[in-house]
């Protein structure tokens, strides 16, 4: 099942590196072991969390796409 969301952010209709900022600065915010879920159109954004995640240490549980809105799930591992 899926873990529950401490926090969304809508980063719809922001460019790169925007939505990345956003969560680099919101994840601060929660705490170890919990979940971010983020809403983006920016079709780069998929390149932009893979890498970031890979960067950061921080789990990537779900990236996906439906009618151009991209939905990711990042979890926070430190």
């Amino acid at each position: 099942m899926a873990e529950d969301v401490a926090l969304k952010i809508d980063a719809k209709g922001l460019k790169c590196p925007l939505p990345v900022v956003r969560v680099k600065k919101a994840i601060l915010g929660i705490e170890v072991g919990q979940v971010i879920e983020v809403e983006a159109t920016d079709p780069g954004s998929m390149a932009d969390f893979e890498a970031w995640t890979r960067a950061t240490g921080h789990d990537l549980l779900q990236a996906t796409e439906n009618q151009g809105i991209y939905v990711y799930r990042i979890k926070r591992t430190k």
